[in-house]
């Protein structure tokens, strides 16, 4: 895609970004949320200022962007350095948070869409309540190196199309935000859908589901 293109992208995406992670700074700057994270680029909003920082720029508010792909980003503020990955909160001082179990999600153009892992592998889920299993497609499960084939168990969902096929396997660890949990069922249908990871009720039956204006936030149950 010509850079021209890509640009204009950036710009377009800018009020449909969900925050993906946050940084308090200090009490002048306020606080750091990363929007969008792309190969070598970054989307920030600083206090109430909105960024687009290219690797090695830095923003009038001393916020220097280090490196950037679609997954995390490498920011430095006041000469300390501090990964920033999907959904990851950083303290004040860009010390590492203390695991507080829970996850902030904002919604991107009425889906609720967070950055996670499954088996140590990045993924973005979309949140679906209607959905029993976390759920994917045949492309996604190979990704992961997910065998499921093998591993899996035949079962059947009903889907807009009708009566679909899956194979129900279990996931060693789902991580979302700070929330890891371990042995949890997905369900992989062979095809092109679902187009987007479903983050459904086989992860959140075991999460507490809280909602202040448009944030959702999930907390582990201790």
């Amino acid at each position: 895609m010509p850079v021209k293109e890509i640009v204009l992208s950036l710009i377009l995406l800018l009020p449909l970004l969900s925050a993906t992670s946050i940084a308090a700074v200090d009490d002048n700057t306020g606080t750091i949320i990363v929007l969008g994270l792309f190969k070598d680029r970054a989307v920030i909003r600083i206090g109430d200022q909105q960024r687009i920082l290219r690797v090695g720029e830095k923003s009038p508010e001393g916020v220097k962007l280090i490196e950037a792909d679609s997954e995390k980003a490498v920011l430095e503020f006041n000469g300390k350095r501090e990964t920033y990955f999907l959904g990851r909160h950083v303290s004040s001082h860009f010390k590492k948070a203390e695991i507080k179990g829970e996850a902030n999600i904002w919604p991107v153009n009425g889906m609720y869409m967070v950055g996670g892992a499954i088996n140590g592998h990045p993924v973005k889920f979309m949140v679906d309540t209607g959905a029993s299993w976390i759920s994917m497609n045949s492309r996604h499960a190979r990704r992961i190196g997910l065998d499921y084939r093998v591993s899996g168990k035949r079962s059947a969902v009903s889907t807009a199309s009708g009566v679909a096929q899956v194979f129900v396997v279990n996931l060693d660890r789902v991580k979302v935000g700070d929330i890891e949990l371990y042995h949890v069922e997905a369900a992989v249908l062979e095809g092109n859908s679902p187009t987007e990871i479903l983050l459904g009720m086989s992860f959140l039956d075991r999460v507490e589901i809280q909602r202040k204006g448009q944030m959702m936030t999930l907390k582990k149950k201790w």
